[in-house]
């Protein structure tokens, strides 16, 4: 069963996380540092660093948000940084950060569909995303049009929420998703729905081994999982 938002809406998943993100792009940077205790900067960090040896030029960034993790590949000084995602809203607050950085020479923001991205084959050294995939309405097919777009060679890494499974830290992680944090971001963000949303799609989500058989059967070889903070977060690398 698909997980959205929106429980109420027929429409389709697409459509409603980004209505999701249009909604709480305002508060997305904050809630998204505050409920993680600001460890997601880490996370970033760790990802980017995998790239050091590649040194890629030009970089796609799926999912890109409010440009986090675009503005962290900066540090690998490519010659382009193109970021895509489907809420403008997030897009409109990451252009502003990205121009206050005077960086908008390098990184540049796109509305895009990871399932259908604007771009032609092999075109990128690198592909990145994170926590961006399990939002995806249909994975598979989303991994597939990434792969499409990478250079033979080149290399994907993707960051996405993972279950820990050891006592105590599962019980902990389950009672702070499934309590403390989405009232914490229903407060902030005034959406009710979308921090409601977030341990259900990550609850849902094919996480560890289940998502690097997904991963290699889109067409990516060498995979890893490298799991983050107790298991809280995962790093999957991939090339083609």
């Amino acid at each position: 069963m698909t997980v959205v938002p929106y429980k109420d809406k027929d429409s389709r998943k697409r459509e409603q996380v980004a209505e999701m993100f249009d909604n709480i792009s305002p508060k997305y940077d904050l809630l998204n540092h505050l409920l993680s205790g600001g460890i997601d900067i880490y996370w970033r960090k760790r990802a980017v660093r995998l790239l050091r040896k590649a040194q890629p030029k030009k970089i796609l960034d799926i999912a890109t948000g409010t440009g986090d993790f675009a503005i962290e590949a900066l540090s690998l000084n490519p010659d382009k940084i193109i970021g895509v995602d489907i809420s403008e809203g997030m897009l409109a607050v990451g252009r502003e950060k990205i121009q206050k950085l005077g960086k908008q020479d390098i990184i540049e923001l796109r509305t895009g569909d990871s399932e259908s991205l604007p771009f032609t084959d092999n075109y990128f050294d690198a592909v990145i995303v994170s926590f961006g995939v399990r939002n995806f309405e249909n994975l598979a097919a989303g991994l597939r049009d990434m792969y499409r777009v990478l250079r033979p060679e080149g290399t994907c890494v993707v960051v996405e929420f993972s279950k820990p499974r050891s006592f105590p830290f599962k019980q902990l992680y389950s009672f702070y998703f499934r309590y403390i944090l989405p009232t914490i971001g229903k407060a902030i963000s005034r959406d009710s729905s979308a921090y409601k949303y977030l341990p259900e799609s990550v609850q849902a989500f094919p996480d560890g081994a289940d998502f690097l058989a997904i991963y290699e059967k889109a067409g990516f070889k060498k995979t890893k999982c490298i799991p983050l903070t107790f298991g809280i977060c995962s790093i999957y690398i991939g090339q083609k």
